[in-house]
């Protein structure tokens, strides 16, 4: 059975302009020191400049030669803007001036995510394949909603913390596993629940 490994984190913190700080730079590292022991692949990240950094930070400490490469269906964007049946009324806001055309082209961005990595490992390859993603926010509320087969509209409410690790596990003929989602416990408690709002944490 073929199996591929999806190890999936949002950047790490960032400053306004989109670089990392010093902090995102630490989790990017400490993010890299936990996946250290699997025999990790590939590491793919979104095209802008805080998920690149941070991929480079965490394959420091990855094999030697393990490439890192840009994957533009990585990029941060809203995968799905849901129609007004299906839009909870504190989002409206949100999607306030969201045209067709944007719509759709977030869309199609979001079908491609699912097309290049949301399947088993090819079985006329390596019998387990794995691979890290560094991206954002939505793409991975996007991968995780596909995994469950929710309806489209469900990656709304579906946050990932910077460098917050979340698993996902394709097998040949066999549904999706989420085995892990939005996990910090590679993170001191100072630097966890980063791109967040501010507020009571357990």
């Amino acid at each position: 059975m073929a199996t591929r490994f999806l190890y999936l984190a949002r950047h790490g913190d960032a400053d306004p302009f989109g670089e990392l700080t010093d902090t995102g730079r630490e989790q990017a590292r400490l993010l890299g020191r936990r996946l250290a022991p699997l025999p990790i692949d590939a590491v793919w990240h979104s095209p802008l400049p805080r998920a690149e950094a941070s991929a480079h930070a965490l394959a420091g400490h990855l094999p030697e030669g393990t490439p890192v490469r840009a994957a533009a269906e990585l990029i941060d964007h809203v995968p799905y803007v849901p129609g007004p049946e299906e839009t909870p009324p504190a989002w409206v806001p949100f999607f306030d001036g969201y045209d067709t055309d944007e719509a759709a082209a977030g869309h199609r961005v979001a079908r491609s995510l699912t097309a290049r990595f949301a399947a088993a490992a090819d079985s006329a390859g390596a019998a387990e394949l794995h691979e890290v993603l560094i991206t954002h926010s939505y793409p991975i509320a996007w991968l995780v909603r596909d995994a469950l087969e929710a309806p489209p509209a469900r990656w709304l409410g579906l946050d990932s913390a910077n460098t917050a690790l979340t698993v996902l596990k394709y097998r040949t003929g066999l549904p999706p596993t989420l085995t892990m989602f939005n996990d910090m416990s590679h993170l001191p408690a100072e630097l966890r629940w980063t791109g967040f709002p501010r507020t009571i944490r357990p």
